[in-house]
Formats: structure tokens, C-alpha cells, sequence
């Protein structure tokens, strides 16, 4: 199952000039862990992921537009799901207008990323 993650890390990789090993030595696991990073068989946590972007000097956002897309794509269909009718309370008092925001910028970045 490779995915623009891992290619992006075996290229990223390769242009630094680090072996697999290397990398794996960067973030304390096994040579194999970077392998499978690298096949596209697992994903980074988050403290890799964080690692991975100070290793080779760019945002973990560049690391993970791919998965980033994913997210927003499934946000905006579970949005679509919440309940209408919630009691207000205190501690619900600003949900309209979040849900709303949250609904008006995933459109923005839908219309500005595309197909990031």
C-alpha cells in the first residue's frame, strides 16, 4: 500500500544523503520500522512524524498532504451528520457558530487545496 507519504520519505531520504539506517538511528526504531514507513505498510506516530520534519527540514504538513486531504474529506462528510437539535447549555453555547466556522473552512480549503 504505498502512499505519497512514503514516497516523499524515501525520496526526502535519499536526497539527504541518509541511509535507512540512519533514519532509524535518528528515531530510535529498527531499520525494518523505516522499511515498512518506506513501503507505505505503516505510518509514522506523531512524535516520528515531528522527527521526520526536523530531519529533513520541512513542515510535517508537506510530510502529510496526502493524509491531511483524507481527514478533511472525511470531516466533511461526518459534519454532515451531527445533531441538529442539542439542548443549549453553557457548555454547548458557542457550537452553532463553531460547527459553522469549521464547515465554512473546510469549503475554503476544499476550494484552495483541491486535490492536495
Amino acid at each position: 500500500m504505498t502512499n505519497q507519504f512514503s514516497l516523499d520519505l524515501r525520496v526526502a531520504r535519499r536526497k539527504a544523503g541518509l541511509t535507512q539506517r540512519d533514519v532509524a538511528q535518528l528515531l530510535d526504531v529498527s531499520m525494518s520500522h523505516v522499511c515498512r514507513l518506506e513501503q507505505g505498510s505503516i505510518l509514522p506516530t506523531l512524535e516520528q512524524i515531528v522527527t521526520l520534519s526536523l530531519i529533513f527540514d520541512c513542515s510535517f504538513e508537506s510530510l502529510f498532504s496526502e493524509v491531511k486531504q483524507t481527514a478533511r474529506d472525511h470531516l466533511c462528510k461526518r459534519i454532515l451528520n451531527l445533531p441538529d437539535n442539542v439542548p443549549t447549555a453553557a457548555a454547548t453555547f458557542n457550537r452553532d457558530a463553531s460547527i459553522e466556522r469549521l464547515a465554512h473552512r473546510l469549503a475554503d480549503e476544499l476550494s484552495t487545496h483541491g486535490d492536495d
